[in-house]
Protein backbone atom coordinates (compact mmCIF):
# COMPACT_ATOMS: atom_id res chain seq x y z
CA UNK A 1 0.00 0.00 0.00
CA UNK A 2 1.03 3.58 -0.64
CA UNK A 3 0.10 7.03 0.53
CA UNK A 4 0.37 10.03 -1.77
CA UNK A 5 0.37 13.75 -0.99
CA UNK A 6 -1.07 16.26 -3.45
CA UNK A 7 -0.09 19.79 -2.52
CA UNK A 8 -0.32 23.37 -3.75
CA UNK A 9 0.22 26.69 -1.95
CA UNK A 10 -3.08 26.40 -0.05
CA UNK A 11 -4.32 22.81 0.18
CA UNK A 12 -2.58 19.54 1.07
CA UNK A 13 -4.42 16.26 0.39
CA UNK A 14 -3.28 12.79 1.43
CA UNK A 15 -4.61 9.69 -0.37
CA UNK A 16 -3.96 5.96 -0.10
CA UNK A 17 -4.52 3.17 -2.62
CA UNK A 18 -6.40 1.19 0.03
CA UNK A 19 -10.00 1.91 -1.01
CA UNK A 20 -8.87 5.08 -2.85
CA UNK A 21 -9.25 6.72 0.56
CA UNK A 22 -8.77 10.45 1.09
CA UNK A 23 -6.91 10.36 4.41
CA UNK A 24 -6.76 14.10 5.02
CA UNK A 25 -7.48 17.51 3.51
CA UNK A 26 -5.50 20.24 5.23
CA UNK A 27 -6.57 23.81 4.49
CA UNK A 28 -6.19 27.11 6.35
CA UNK A 29 -8.94 29.09 8.08
CA UNK A 30 -9.43 32.89 7.95
CA UNK A 31 -6.36 33.33 10.21
CA UNK A 32 -4.19 31.04 8.11
CA UNK A 33 -4.29 28.15 10.58
CA UNK A 34 -4.41 24.83 8.70
CA UNK A 35 -6.62 21.96 9.88
CA UNK A 36 -7.61 18.57 8.50
CA UNK A 37 -11.29 18.99 7.55
CA UNK A 38 -12.13 15.35 6.71
CA UNK A 39 -12.87 12.41 8.99
CA UNK A 40 -10.34 9.63 9.23
CA UNK A 41 -8.43 7.26 11.46
CA UNK A 42 -5.01 7.81 13.04
CA UNK A 43 -3.50 4.63 11.56
CA UNK A 44 -3.94 2.76 8.28
CA UNK A 45 -4.66 -0.45 10.22
CA UNK A 46 -7.90 1.04 11.58
CA UNK A 47 -9.28 1.41 8.04
CA UNK A 48 -9.72 -2.38 7.90
CA UNK A 49 -12.88 -1.85 9.95
CA UNK A 50 -14.12 1.32 8.26
CA UNK A 51 -17.84 0.82 8.95
CA UNK A 52 -18.62 4.50 8.32
CA UNK A 53 -16.73 4.50 4.99
CA UNK A 54 -14.40 7.39 5.93
CA UNK A 55 -12.90 8.94 2.80
CA UNK A 56 -13.17 5.93 0.51
CA UNK A 57 -14.50 5.21 -2.97
CA UNK A 58 -17.57 2.99 -2.63
CA UNK A 59 -18.77 0.57 -5.29
CA UNK A 60 -19.61 -1.36 -7.36
CA UNK A 61 -22.85 0.45 -6.56
CA UNK A 62 -22.94 3.44 -4.19
CA UNK A 63 -25.92 3.69 -1.86
CA UNK A 64 -28.64 1.06 -1.55
CA UNK A 65 -30.08 -1.63 -3.80
CA UNK A 66 -33.43 -2.64 -2.33
CA UNK A 67 -33.65 -6.22 -1.07
CA UNK A 68 -30.20 -6.82 -2.61
CA UNK A 69 -31.90 -7.74 -5.85
CA UNK A 70 -32.12 -6.50 -9.44
CA UNK A 71 -32.87 -7.91 -12.88
CA UNK A 72 -31.05 -7.53 -16.21
CA UNK A 73 -32.43 -9.17 -19.37
CA UNK A 74 -34.82 -11.35 -17.36
CA UNK A 75 -32.01 -12.68 -15.16
CA UNK A 76 -32.31 -11.97 -11.44
CA UNK A 77 -29.14 -11.17 -9.48
CA UNK A 78 -29.00 -11.42 -5.69
CA UNK A 79 -26.51 -9.48 -3.59
CA UNK A 80 -25.51 -9.79 0.07
CA UNK A 81 -27.67 -7.81 2.52
CA UNK A 82 -25.41 -5.63 4.66
CA UNK A 83 -27.83 -2.83 5.59
CA UNK A 84 -31.01 -4.34 6.97
CA UNK A 85 -32.82 -5.70 3.91
CA UNK A 86 -30.63 -3.74 1.49
CA UNK A 87 -27.28 -4.02 -0.24
CA UNK A 88 -25.25 -0.92 0.67
CA UNK A 89 -22.14 0.49 -1.05
CA UNK A 90 -21.29 -2.70 -2.94
CA UNK A 91 -21.75 -5.26 -0.19
CA UNK A 92 -19.62 -6.88 2.51
CA UNK A 93 -16.26 -6.37 0.80
CA UNK A 94 -16.77 -3.44 -1.53
CA UNK A 95 -14.28 -1.25 -3.39
CA UNK A 96 -13.56 0.60 -0.13
CA UNK A 97 -11.74 -2.48 1.24
CA UNK A 98 -9.70 -3.31 -1.88
CA UNK A 99 -6.06 -2.45 -2.50
CA UNK A 100 -6.04 -0.56 -5.79
CA UNK A 101 -3.21 -0.55 -8.32
CA UNK A 102 -1.19 2.57 -9.04
CA UNK A 103 -1.52 3.32 -12.76
CA UNK A 104 0.30 6.63 -12.94
CA UNK A 105 1.54 9.65 -11.00
CA UNK A 106 0.64 12.97 -12.60
CA UNK A 107 2.75 16.03 -11.91
CA UNK A 108 3.05 19.17 -14.03
CA UNK A 109 2.87 22.94 -13.65
CA UNK A 110 -0.95 22.89 -13.65
CA UNK A 111 -1.87 19.92 -11.47
CA UNK A 112 -0.68 16.98 -9.39
CA UNK A 113 -2.47 13.69 -9.08
CA UNK A 114 -2.67 9.92 -9.20
CA UNK A 115 -4.63 7.36 -11.18
CA UNK A 116 -5.64 4.16 -9.37
CA UNK A 117 -7.27 1.08 -10.90
CA UNK A 118 -9.07 -2.06 -9.81
CA UNK A 119 -10.48 -5.11 -11.60
CA UNK A 120 -13.73 -6.26 -10.02
CA UNK A 121 -14.19 -9.82 -11.23
CA UNK A 122 -17.38 -11.37 -12.56
CA UNK A 123 -19.51 -12.47 -9.61
CA UNK A 124 -17.72 -10.37 -6.99
CA UNK A 125 -20.28 -9.57 -4.26
CA UNK A 126 -22.93 -10.99 -6.61
CA UNK A 127 -22.47 -8.46 -9.42
CA UNK A 128 -22.17 -9.67 -13.03
CA UNK A 129 -19.28 -8.89 -15.36
CA UNK A 130 -15.57 -8.18 -15.12
CA UNK A 131 -15.52 -4.47 -14.37
CA UNK A 132 -12.33 -2.50 -15.00
CA UNK A 133 -12.40 0.67 -12.88
CA UNK A 134 -10.11 3.67 -12.60
CA UNK A 135 -10.21 6.67 -10.29
CA UNK A 136 -8.07 9.74 -10.89
CA UNK A 137 -7.50 12.42 -8.24
CA UNK A 138 -6.13 15.76 -9.46
CA UNK A 139 -5.34 18.89 -7.42
CA UNK A 140 -4.83 22.15 -9.34
CA UNK A 141 -3.91 25.76 -8.51
CA UNK A 142 -7.59 26.73 -8.28
CA UNK A 143 -7.79 24.58 -5.14
CA UNK A 144 -10.00 22.11 -6.99
CA UNK A 145 -9.82 18.42 -6.22
CA UNK A 146 -11.03 16.85 -9.47
CA UNK A 147 -12.13 13.20 -9.27
CA UNK A 148 -12.63 11.23 -12.51
CA UNK A 149 -14.32 7.84 -12.33
CA UNK A 150 -14.14 5.51 -15.34
CA UNK A 151 -15.25 1.92 -15.93
CA UNK A 152 -15.80 -0.66 -18.68
CA UNK A 153 -17.41 -4.10 -18.42
CA UNK A 154 -17.77 -7.33 -20.38
CA UNK A 155 -21.34 -7.98 -19.08
CA UNK A 156 -24.22 -5.63 -18.35
CA UNK A 157 -23.91 -4.52 -14.72
CA UNK A 158 -24.99 -1.68 -12.41
CA UNK A 159 -22.28 0.89 -11.69
CA UNK A 160 -22.36 3.98 -9.49
CA UNK A 161 -19.15 5.27 -7.92
CA UNK A 162 -18.66 8.02 -5.37
CA UNK A 163 -16.26 9.29 -2.74
CA UNK A 164 -17.51 9.03 0.84
CA UNK A 165 -15.51 11.74 2.61
CA UNK A 166 -17.08 13.43 5.63
CA UNK A 167 -16.38 17.14 6.09
CA UNK A 168 -16.22 19.31 9.17
CA UNK A 169 -14.98 22.73 8.17
CA UNK A 170 -13.85 23.59 11.70
CA UNK A 171 -11.36 20.73 11.48
CA UNK A 172 -13.55 19.00 14.08
CA UNK A 173 -12.72 21.70 16.66
CA UNK A 174 -16.49 22.08 16.84
CA UNK A 175 -17.82 18.56 17.34
CA UNK A 176 -20.99 19.30 15.35
CA UNK A 177 -21.63 20.50 11.78
CA UNK A 178 -25.14 21.71 12.63
CA UNK A 179 -23.93 25.33 12.45
CA UNK A 180 -22.55 24.78 8.94
CA UNK A 181 -24.58 26.38 6.17
CA UNK A 182 -25.58 24.24 3.19
CA UNK A 183 -26.96 25.14 -0.20
CA UNK A 184 -28.14 22.35 -2.52
CA UNK A 185 -28.91 23.40 -6.08
CA UNK A 186 -31.89 21.07 -6.32
CA UNK A 187 -35.68 21.34 -6.44
CA UNK A 188 -36.45 17.66 -5.81
CA UNK A 189 -35.42 14.62 -3.82
CA UNK A 190 -36.16 10.92 -4.19
CA UNK A 191 -38.78 9.82 -1.69
CA UNK A 192 -37.97 6.72 0.35
CA UNK A 193 -39.80 4.34 2.66
CA UNK A 194 -39.01 3.26 6.23
CA UNK A 195 -36.46 0.74 4.88
CA UNK A 196 -34.44 3.45 3.09
CA UNK A 197 -35.73 2.20 -0.26
CA UNK A 198 -36.82 4.72 -2.91
CA UNK A 199 -40.54 4.67 -3.70
CA UNK A 200 -39.85 5.90 -7.24
CA UNK A 201 -41.44 9.29 -6.59
CA UNK A 202 -39.73 12.64 -7.02
CA UNK A 203 -40.81 15.10 -4.31
CA UNK A 204 -40.54 18.89 -4.55
CA UNK A 205 -38.33 20.33 -1.81
CA UNK A 206 -40.10 23.72 -1.64
CA UNK A 207 -41.16 24.68 1.89
CA UNK A 208 -40.08 21.35 3.37
CA UNK A 209 -37.20 20.33 5.65
CA UNK A 210 -35.39 19.36 2.41
CA UNK A 211 -35.43 22.89 1.01
CA UNK A 212 -31.79 23.98 0.76
CA UNK A 213 -32.20 26.10 -2.37
CA UNK A 214 -31.05 29.03 -0.25
CA UNK A 215 -28.28 28.59 2.30
CA UNK A 216 -29.63 27.08 5.52
CA UNK A 217 -27.94 25.90 8.68
CA UNK A 218 -27.90 22.12 8.87
CA UNK A 219 -29.40 22.16 12.34
CA UNK A 220 -32.42 24.27 11.41
CA UNK A 221 -34.78 21.33 10.85
CA UNK A 222 -32.67 18.37 12.01
CA UNK A 223 -35.06 17.52 14.85
CA UNK A 224 -38.15 17.64 12.65
CA UNK A 225 -40.49 14.65 12.91
CA UNK A 226 -39.91 13.89 9.21
CA UNK A 227 -36.23 13.19 9.93
CA UNK A 228 -36.83 11.22 13.13
CA UNK A 229 -36.16 7.71 11.77
CA UNK A 230 -32.96 8.83 10.03
CA UNK A 231 -31.84 10.96 13.02
CA UNK A 232 -30.91 13.63 10.49
CA UNK A 233 -30.39 13.86 6.74
CA UNK A 234 -29.69 10.75 4.67
CA UNK A 235 -31.37 11.65 1.39
CA UNK A 236 -30.68 11.80 -2.33
CA UNK A 237 -31.24 15.20 -3.94
CA UNK A 238 -31.91 15.36 -7.68
CA UNK A 239 -29.54 17.58 -9.65
CA UNK A 240 -30.70 16.49 -13.12
CA UNK A 241 -32.62 13.63 -14.66
CA UNK A 242 -29.82 12.06 -16.69
CA UNK A 243 -26.19 11.04 -16.27
CA UNK A 244 -24.61 13.30 -18.88
CA UNK A 245 -21.20 14.96 -19.19
CA UNK A 246 -22.71 18.29 -18.17
CA UNK A 247 -21.02 19.59 -15.01
CA UNK A 248 -23.53 21.16 -12.60
CA UNK A 249 -23.14 23.05 -9.35
CA UNK A 250 -24.44 20.57 -6.78
CA UNK A 251 -23.85 22.13 -3.36
CA UNK A 252 -22.03 24.73 -1.26
CA UNK A 253 -21.02 23.99 2.34
CA UNK A 254 -19.64 26.79 4.50
CA UNK A 255 -18.68 27.61 8.07
CA UNK A 256 -19.00 31.21 9.19
CA UNK A 257 -16.61 30.80 12.12
CA UNK A 258 -13.55 29.69 10.14
CA UNK A 259 -14.74 31.19 6.80
CA UNK A 260 -13.91 27.91 5.04
CA UNK A 261 -16.22 26.67 2.29
CA UNK A 262 -16.50 23.86 -0.24
CA UNK A 263 -18.29 23.99 -3.58
CA UNK A 264 -19.27 20.69 -5.20
CA UNK A 265 -19.65 20.29 -8.96
CA UNK A 266 -20.53 17.03 -10.67
CA UNK A 267 -21.71 15.28 -13.82
CA UNK A 268 -23.72 12.83 -11.66
CA UNK A 269 -27.50 13.23 -11.49
CA UNK A 270 -27.79 13.08 -7.69
CA UNK A 271 -26.11 13.95 -4.42
CA UNK A 272 -26.66 12.05 -1.17
CA UNK A 273 -26.47 14.26 1.91
CA UNK A 274 -25.66 12.31 5.07
CA UNK A 275 -25.12 14.03 8.42
CA UNK A 276 -23.30 11.22 10.28
CA UNK A 277 -26.48 10.32 12.14
CA UNK A 278 -25.16 7.11 13.68
CA UNK A 279 -21.68 8.14 14.77
CA UNK A 280 -21.59 7.14 18.42
CA UNK A 281 -18.36 8.41 19.96
CA UNK A 282 -16.55 5.11 19.47
CA UNK A 283 -13.93 6.59 17.11
CA UNK A 284 -11.13 8.90 18.20
CA UNK A 285 -10.30 10.35 14.79
CA UNK A 286 -7.16 11.52 13.06
CA UNK A 287 -7.55 14.96 14.65
CA UNK A 288 -7.42 13.23 18.09
CA UNK A 289 -11.05 14.24 18.58
CA UNK A 290 -13.98 11.93 19.36
CA UNK A 291 -16.46 11.68 16.47
CA UNK A 292 -20.03 12.02 17.73
CA UNK A 293 -23.44 12.14 16.06
CA UNK A 294 -23.54 14.98 13.47
CA UNK A 295 -19.78 15.60 13.71
CA UNK A 296 -19.44 15.45 9.91
CA UNK A 297 -21.36 15.63 6.66
CA UNK A 298 -20.90 13.52 3.54
CA UNK A 299 -21.78 14.98 0.13
CA UNK A 300 -21.85 11.90 -2.11
CA UNK A 301 -22.34 12.58 -5.83
CA UNK A 302 -23.97 9.54 -7.40
CA UNK A 303 -26.62 7.89 -9.48
CA UNK A 304 -29.93 7.59 -7.64
CA UNK A 305 -30.26 4.88 -4.98
CA UNK A 306 -31.77 1.61 -6.23
CA UNK A 307 -31.76 2.83 -9.85
CA UNK A 308 -31.62 -0.71 -11.31
CA UNK A 309 -35.14 -1.25 -9.94
CA UNK A 310 -36.68 2.02 -11.19
CA UNK A 311 -37.19 2.58 -14.91
CA UNK A 312 -37.92 6.29 -14.36
CA UNK A 313 -34.49 6.88 -12.76
CA UNK A 314 -31.36 7.63 -14.83
CA UNK A 315 -30.06 4.27 -16.02
CA UNK A 316 -27.39 2.66 -13.89
CA UNK A 317 -26.68 -0.29 -16.17
CA UNK A 318 -23.36 -0.24 -18.00
CA UNK A 319 -23.22 -2.46 -21.10
CA UNK A 320 -20.22 -3.95 -22.92
CA UNK A 321 -18.82 -1.42 -25.38
CA UNK A 322 -20.00 1.52 -23.26
CA UNK A 323 -17.87 3.67 -20.96
CA UNK A 324 -18.85 4.80 -17.50
CA UNK A 325 -17.60 8.36 -17.04
CA UNK A 326 -18.29 10.53 -14.03
CA UNK A 327 -16.53 13.63 -12.71
CA UNK A 328 -16.86 15.41 -9.37
CA UNK A 329 -14.99 18.53 -8.28
CA UNK A 330 -14.57 19.70 -4.70
CA UNK A 331 -13.41 23.33 -4.68
CA UNK A 332 -11.87 24.45 -1.39
CA UNK A 333 -12.32 28.15 -0.78
CA UNK A 334 -13.27 30.89 1.64
CA UNK A 335 -16.27 33.08 2.45
CA UNK A 336 -15.36 36.66 1.56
Amino acid sequence: MYSFVLKNDVVEISITNLGCIILSVDMPDKKGKAKNIVAGFKTIREYKNNKDFFGCVVGRYANRIANGCFKIDEKIYRLPLNDGINNLHGGNIGFDKKVWNLQQIISNENEAGIELSYLSKDGEEGFPGNLEVSVTYLLNHRNELVIHYKAVTDKATPVSLTNHSYFNLTGFENSSVLNHSLTIYSDEYTEKNENNQPTGKFINTADTVFDFRSAKKLGTDINDEVLKNDRGYDHNFILKHDHSEELVHAATLSDNETRRKIDVFTTAPGIQVYTANFWDGSVNGSQNIIYNKHSGIALETQLFPDSPNHTNFPTAILHPGEKYNSTTIYTFGFIH
